[in-house]
Order: structure tokens, then C-alpha cells, then sequence
């Protein structure tokens, strides 16, 4: 089985521009930003032989925000400049109910049979309650990086709260290196 670290997209690997208290996605490849940092404390990641999951809500497609053809170019674009392994993206909306939109975890479910995780002895980063109450219904340990929206609590306290992606990761090594 192998582990791997499941990361939120907007507000983790990428930047979220924030309005009212709110992330939001960027709209197109020409809006994306990369923080300084990301790649290389992703490298670190994979050099410890992890997979690098990126797994996304984008309920902006059925919203007609924006198109799944800008949201597909950004994935790609995410893949092309960082160690991504895979992304998965759930295009539905709260109301569609779908098992695929976090908080519900059926998108990390899907990449640990797809992939052969074992979810205990993996990590969900996110900077939302959605992303690490998916993360912990699926059994993983949960990193919530706290960017300080206006947004409700996780239902379950994450097991580590981090300033940046880069924190976060420093935690991952340092808690595998404690439980060697």
C-alpha cells in the first residue's frame, strides 16, 4: 500500500484570491498563482516517496462561473509545473449530493483504489472545514491550513494546523520521522 498527501487546490497548491472573508478560485491559467515555496516543499513530499493528489471542489462549472475547459487547463497547468501525481475534481454543486464533493470523501476514496493508499497512514491539506472533514472521513490525518476566512469549523479538529504549505509539510517529515 502506499501513502500519499491529498491536497486542496485553491488556497494550498495555488493562491485563492480572497472577497468578504471567501476564497475564490482563479478563473483561468492567466489568474493563477504558484506561492514561492509550493514546488520545492512538494519535492520534499515525493523525495519520502509520497503520492501528490490534488483533490478539488469546482461547483463554479454548474454555477456558470466559469468552464470546465479553464477548469482542466489549470489542473493541467498545476501538473505541468509541480510533482503533481493526479487530480481529481468534482463538478457538482451542495445541492447535486453527490458522494464526490468534500466534506464528503468519496474523491479520496476514489484515488486510494485507484492508487492502492493505505488512507491511515496518509494526509489531507486543505485551507476549508470541507477539506479536512473529507480528509477525516476517509481515515487520513488532516493538516488544515489556516489562512483565516470568515468560514465554519471542521466537524473534527485537524490533527495539525499550519500557516503554510511549506508548515505543513515540515510536519508531515518531522511526524513520520517520530513514528519511524
Amino acid at each position: 500500500m502506499k501513502r500519499a498527501v491529498f491536497l486542496d487546490r485553491d488556497g494550498v497548491v495555488n493562491e485563492a484570491p480572497v472577497r468578504d472573508g471567501k476564497p475564490f478560485p482563479p478563473k483561468d491559467v492567466a489568474s493563477l498563482h504558484i506561492p514561492a515555496g509550493t514546488a520545492e516543499a512538494l519535492d520534499r513530499l515525493k523525495q519520502q516517496g509520497y503520492l501528490l493528489l490534488v483533490v478539488t471542489n469546482q461547483p463554479d462549472v454548474p454555477r456558470g462561473k466559469v468552464t470546465r475547459g479553464a477548469v482542466e487547463a489549470i489542473n493541467q497547468h498545476l501538473r505541468a509545473n509541480l510533482p503533481l501525481d493526479d487530480v481529481f475534481t468534482c463538478y457538482h454543486d451542495d445541492s447535486d449530493n453527490c458522494d464526490c464533493r468534500k466534506p464528503k470523501p468519496g474523491l479520496l476514496l476514489q484515488a486510494a483504489r485507484q492508487y492502492g493508499i493505505d488512507l491511515p497512514s496518509s494526509y489531507m491539506i486543505g485551507d476549508r472545514w470541507r477539506d479536512t472533514d473529507a480528509g477525516a472521513t476517509a481515515g487520513c490525518k488532516t493538516i488544515l491550513i489556516d489562512m483565516g476566512y470568515q468560514d465554519q469549523e471542521p466537524a473534527s479538529a485537524p490533527s495539525f494546523q499550519a500557516k503554510s504549505l511549506p508548515e505543513a509539510v515540515d510536519w508531515i517529515l518531522n511526524n513520520d520521522a517520530e513514528n519511524v
